[in-house]
């Protein structure tokens, strides 16, 4: 049973996805159980049978073409495919652009928005390869899958303050999504877009810790997993600082400030900082900026 949205209208309001892999298939999986689309209002293309027949399966309209997914996504079209894919995938929406009725490459609002998750790829190579086309650029990150992704977008020079809207609402449907200017995108790939590895690095390194303790392993891995989700969730619900609440545990000469102490010498927060400036760094560098202007420009 699915809830209508508030978005639907009388037009169809077709949603297509070129590329149906693991992160495309997590924002779909979303849309639909937030009610916000249809399985039937899904239009994916896939050149792998497999990954069709997993989404035929939930009733998504899955084809090999992506020119299919064009000619069928009225409201929005997620490029969902490798960086050195999308320039083809491009193409292949171009000319069905040309195929169509109005003939016409230009900007119209009756076109689908363009979204692209692919890593690295500008809005200014996006929009000479789509000319005259709305895009919008996101950077999602892998807790989509579970419904908790934290979402970087930026919008093209054509984008619509309705794109931004309809952009937010379906990133929403598997966490929460925030608007950045594209720049800022690098810095949102080395924080929320790479930081799922350095959480999951914490949390293996204070399970091997209970191990060392005495924990058996299972007990160690549940406590340190639920512990950074519940830390996490404290930040968000209280808004307080994180600092704030790091004090609220830390009694004077008791454990925990033990605790802290021993991060602090490990390095723990520069390293972590560190994480972060290069992981952005990289972004940067993969997107074709020198590390001349990077140093210059970004400091980093």
């Amino acid at each position: 049973t699915y809830t209508q949205h508030s978005l639907y209208t009388t037009m169809s309001n077709n949603i297509g996805f070129i590329g149906t892999g693991m992160m495309a298939s997590a924002l779909i999986d979303g849309i639909v159980a937030k009610g916000i689309r249809l399985p039937s209002q899904i239009h994916c293309s896939d050149i792998y049978p497999p990954a069709r027949d997993a989404a035929s399966k939930k009733g998504y309209n899955a084809t090999p073409s992506s020119a299919t997914v064009c000619a069928n996504s009225d409201n929005a079209i997620f490029l969902a495919v490798k960086p050195n894919c999308v320039m083809d995938a491009c193409k292949d929406i171009m000319n069905a652009g040309s195929s169509s009725s109005t003939g016409s490459n230009t900007n119209d609002d009756d076109d689908a928005v363009i979204i692209s998750i692919a890593a690295g790829v500008t809005l200014e190579s996006l929009e000479k390869a789509l000319p005259g086309r709305r895009v919008v650029r996101v950077m999602p990150n892998t807790p989509c899958l579970v419904g908790e992704a934290a979402c970087g977008f930026a919008l093209g020079t054509h984008a619509t303050e309705s794109d931004r809207t309809l952009v937010k609402t379906l990133l929403d449907a598997v966490g929460v999504s925030m608007e950045v200017n594209e720049v800022l995108l690098n810095a949102v790939t080395g924080l929320s877009g790479s930081g799922p590895a350095y959480v999951f690095q914490f949390i293996e390194a204070l399970s091997d810790g209970g191990v060392r303790s005495g924990l058996p392993r299972n007990v160690a891995t549940m406590l340190a997993a639920q512990t950074v989700k519940g830390a996490a969730e404290m930040v968000l619900r209280t808004g307080k600082h994180p600092g704030e609440l790091k004090d609220g545990v830390t009694s004077p000469g008791g454990t925990t400030i033990a605790g802290v102490e021993a991060l602090e010498k490990g390095g723990f927060r520069a390293a972590t900082i560190s994480a972060v400036t290069s992981a952005t760094k990289r972004s940067m560098q993969l997107g074709g900026t020198s590390d001349a202007e990077i140093a210059n420009k970004y400091n980093l």
